[in-house]
Formats: structure tokens, sequence, C-alpha cells
């Protein structure tokens, strides 16, 4: 039973505590209102003591998208929670800032979760990705080229996200509202093979069910427990790597960054070079993170470069990856430093 999934979800990831107050968004669709429902069947029981509102965005490109709203509107109505709507025009949006369709309606939608969250005072947002959707999200990072990471598939919580349905099978969840009499909404654009996600929900996972392998879906997420593992055990070498061979000095105010943070972050080479590659280029990351929170703009060509870099060090050299970053090889150590 849906529910009993759902209920099992909450509990391994701790996804809910006491004292929650959570926005949920919900589009109407079979997912978003199978978690609405048992969410608020679980808030009345008590089991947890927590809170829920609706964010629903209409987005003013379906046809059917004020039918939608009303739905969702009513189902909240009807059941005493309280609604948040977004009326907005993505298609006019995306050409004004100049971005694709899904990229322009993935920012107005979180953005507009966040808004709620603290209008609220939530401190959490649920979303309704279901097991196919991680499945998913896996396909299509393997067909870009993805690094061991991407065949996570999506965590049951990240940060104040939490995605109560993520153990749950499509077929399930549309079993769940035909047997609740939820009569959810549809969105004609999923049947639409333009996107590669809907490619590969409409005819590639279809046909890999058909010829190759009918419980692809459970043999995919046992890959992706099996990867969650591994990177764990590989994010905590690669933090004793770096604490190992992190070598701290003194900087004079006028240097620090922001705070009481570090303006660059200096390296042992020896102790570097004696790494394995793989715990290298995770160093390289973890401290280009610890620098700037971030490692966008850093690819893997340019990790390539460094660790080359590092193990033909001769004389002081320089490496600019992205417009922020500055590796300099100096006195056997490497500095990772702010390009100025």
């Amino acid at each position: 039973m849906l529910k009993d999934i759902v209920l099992n979800t909450i509990k391994k990831y701790n996804l809910i505590e006491n004292g929650d107050k959570i926005v949920l968004g919900v589009s109407g669709g079979p997912d978003s209102i199978s978690m609405l429902n048992i969410l608020n069947e679980l808030k009345n029981e008590e089991i947890f003591k927590f809170e829920i509102v609706v964010a629903h965005i209409n987005h003013g490109i379906r046809e059917n998208a004020n039918i939608d709203e009303k739905f969702v509107l009513d189902f909240c109505q009807t059941r005493g929670i309280e609604c948040y709507i977004l009326n907005t025009n993505i298609k006019e949006l995306s050409k004004k800032e100049g971005r694709g369709l899904e990229e322009t309606g993935r920012i107005v939608r979180y953005n507009f979760f966040d808004e709620i969250l603290e209008k609220t005072n939530s401190n959490k947002i649920a979303i309704a990705h279901n097991e196919n959707d991680s499945v998913e999200t896996i396909m299509m990072n393997i067909i870009r080229g993805s690094g061991l990471s991407g065949l996570k598939g999506i965590e049951a919580q990240n940060s104040k996200y939490i995605r109560p349905l993520i153990e749950a099978k499509r077929e399930e969840i549309e079993n769940y509202c035909e047997t609740e009499n939820l009569n959810p909404r549809h969105d004609e654009s999923n049947d639409e093979n333009i996107y590669t996600r809907n490619k590969l929900r409409n005819i590639a996972i279809p046909y890999i069910k058909n010829e190759l392998n009918p419980n692809i879906i459970d043999t995919i997420m046992r890959l992706s427990d099996i990867v969650k593992d591994d990177i764990n055990y590989l994010s905590l070498q690669t933090k004793n790597a770096y604490e190992n061979m992190h070598l701290k000095e003194n900087f004079s105010k006028e240097n620090v960054y922001n705070d009481e943070k570090e303006a660059k972050i200096i390296l042992d080479l020896k102790k570097f070079n004696s790494e394995n590659k793989a715990i290298q280029k995770r160093v390289i990351l973890y401290a280009i993170n610890e620098l700037f929170g971030t490692t966008k703009g850093i690819e893997k060509i340019h990790i390539e470069d460094i660790i080359k870099l590092c193990n033909n060090n001769i004389g002081n050299k320089f490496l600019t990856p992205n417009k922020k970053t500055k590796i300099v090889i100096k006195n056997k150590k490497i500095y990772i430093e702010r390009s100025v």
C-alpha cells in the first residue's frame, strides 16, 4: 500500500519531525496529489505532529492549466488546507531571460516554494518525485556522461527538500489514486516526446522492460544503492586525505575573503601525489568547494590538468580552470587561490 511505503520512507530517512511545517509542491497530477492526500492523513492521525501548506503554480502554458489550478484549490478547500497559487507566463519569461522552458519553469517553481516557505514560517519543502523519476534521472546522467555521483539518482532529502514518494513506483501511485478516487489531473505535455526525460519515460524504458529486463526500475535502483554506499566511503576517505595534506597558514586580515574564511587553501604536494588518482580528483573538488562553496565551472578536463600539473611539478606554474580559481605549484605546495 502506498501510504505504508511513504510512511516507511519518512521513518527511514527521518524526513518529518515533530514541529515541522511543510510546503507541498502540488501540480494536481497523480504524484503530488497522492503525496498531499497521504501527508494530510498522516498529519491528522498525529503519527507526527506537523503542519502542511500547499503551493501550486499555473505556468500559463497548457490549455488546462486553469482547470488544474481550480482542482488543486478545491481539493485543499474541502480538506481545510492552506493553498497558495502563483500565476505566471513561463513562455514569455523564458524568452525575456533567454532560457529554455524547462529551466525557466524550474527556477520559477523553486523560487515560489522558497517564497511560501518564508511567508508561512515553514522549514521544509516536499517534492513529489518518485522511484521512476529517480531512474530516469540516472539514465539521463549516463547519457550525458556522468561520473559516479550522477548514478545516485534523486535523494530522499536534500537540505530543506524532502521527497516522501521517492521509494514508490509510478504504477503504485496510479493504483493508489484509483483506489482512493482522487481523480488527479493529467499533464498532456508528459506525452510529448520532445524532451529527453519524456523519451526515456515513454519510449526507452518501456522498450527495455519489454525486450531486455522487465525489472529495469528495480535493477537501476539497486545500482543506485550500491553507488551511494561507495560514494559515502569515498567521501570519508577524501575528507581524511584532505585533512592530512591541508597546510594551514596565518593570513593577514586584508587577505581574508569573507569573515574568517581562508583566502586560499594550501596542500602538501608530496602527500597529494602519493594518493590514488580517484582521491586526488575528489580532494581538488573538496578544496575548491571549501574555498568557494561550489565547484560550478570546474569540469573533468580541468581536474585532469590540475593533477597533471601536480604530478609533473617543475618550478612555479598556474592554471585557471575558470575565472575564479588559480592553481599555483611552488615550494612543494599546491596553492588553490581566488583569481584576482
